[in-house]
């Protein structure tokens, strides 16, 4: 092998050793969470929705809980001739993090070469979920910001007809508001347009649009909360579709109809809807 071929060989080695210890293209920390020093993303996932399951430990007793949202995965390992970090001080850096920020220690478990710890903190509103898995030279987050999944997929004309003639009501999840507002999010535009639909195919059918909220709250500001989304919808009904307001009737029922528990997110999140409810005709 010439000169050139082993300089050339030798420049790539250093390339690589390089990027071996660089973060990976794409990755970066969670936003709030520093990483220990000298330690780089070896690993990435950024999941729109999906799950995750965390250990919680009350009482001495140990569950899982599996927690749906945006998750995240980032996975980190140690630079070389980066002095070594315990475990425990992993753990506990993280730990104290959590806690500074007013957020809660739900496990700390260690076993003969690993120590895992989950942590719950609430960030910008959002309920965020930390497993913690460290091992000697490298450790690794789970995060999930808790929510509810987007409903991509709407009730079309013809199945809002169907529930309203077979159950006389029908519950719709495609209708979005931000937290504690009665103001429409664009996403909604595709139910609302399938709800339009409804009412020019059938001249004759007057509806009640009835508001739902969670439990979450003062129940009379939910009550209020649930009445100005109901004139929401029926506002954009009437100006953006061309529906007689007088076939829509707006009520608010605040958190008094569940159709699940309020102790979950995901109950939550069925009991936040609009209903569509059909007066009888003669």
């Amino acid at each position: 092998m010439n000169r050139v071929s082993v300089g050339l060989l030798c420049a790539l080695t250093i390339v690589s050793l390089a990027f071996g210890q660089s973060d990976r293209p794409g990755s970066r920390d969670y936003p709030g969470i520093t990483r220990m020093p000298g330690y780089y993303i070896d690993e990435y996932k950024d999941a729109q929705f999906d799950s995750a399951a965390f250990k919680v430990t009350t009482n001495g007793k140990s569950t899982d809980q599996q927690i749906e949202g945006h998750l995240i995965n980032i996975s980190y390992r140690i630079k070389e001739k980066t002095p070594a970090t315990s475990m425990l001080q992993v753990i506990r850096n993280y730990q104290n993090a959590a806690r500074s920020a007013g957020g809660q220690v739900l496990d700390d478990s260690k076993g003969g070469n690993w120590y895992n710890t989950t942590l719950r903190l609430a960030k910008t509103g959002k309920e965020v979920w930390i497993l913690v898995e460290a091992r000697d030279d490298a450790h690794w987050l789970t995060i999930v910001e808790r929510q509810a999944m987007k409903q991509d997929v709407v009730m079309d004309a013809a199945g809002m007809a169907n529930g309203l003639n077979t159950n006389g009501s029908i519950s719709l999840y495609g209708i979005y508001f931000d937290t504690a507002k009665s103001e429409l999010k664009p996403e909604s535009e595709p139910t609302l347009s399938e709800i339009a639909k409804l009412l020019k195919e059938n001249a004759a059918l007057k509806v009640a649009v009835v508001g739902h909220t969670d439990m979450v709250g003062d129940p009379a500001a939910n009550l209020k909360l649930s009445q100005a989304r109901a004139q929401s919808v029926i506002n954009a009904l009437v100006a953006k579709y061309g529906i007689i307001g007088s076939r829509l009737t707006p009520f608010g029922n605040g958190p008094y109809a569940p159709v699940a528990s309020n102790k979950t997110e995901e109950g939550r999140a069925k009991n936040r809807r609009v209903e569509l409810v059909g007066f009888a005709t003669r």
